[in-house]
């Protein structure tokens, strides 16, 4: 599709995309880093990849051996 387009048509579509980035709320690294940081502190005890899954409840558990003779 944008290969059938002009260059105009391109470059009023960047600056259409452009004045909707600009609008979008931006919020402080500093702020949002630590939220991120308490979430995945606050969540780190139901992570499976941190405890592990039960034997009894890991669906990708071997069911059987392979033996070769």
């Amino acid at each position: 599709m944008a290969q059938e387009l002009s260059e105009k048509e391109l470059l009023k579509m960047e600056v259409e995309q452009l004045k909707k980035e600009v609008k979008t709320p931006r919020t402080p690294i500093s702020k949002t880093g630590k939220e991120i940081k308490d979430y995945v502190e606050a969540e780190a005890g139901n992570d499976p990849l941190l405890k592990g899954i039960p034997e009894d409840k890991n669906p990708f558990k071997e069911k059987g051996g392979c033996a070769i003779s």
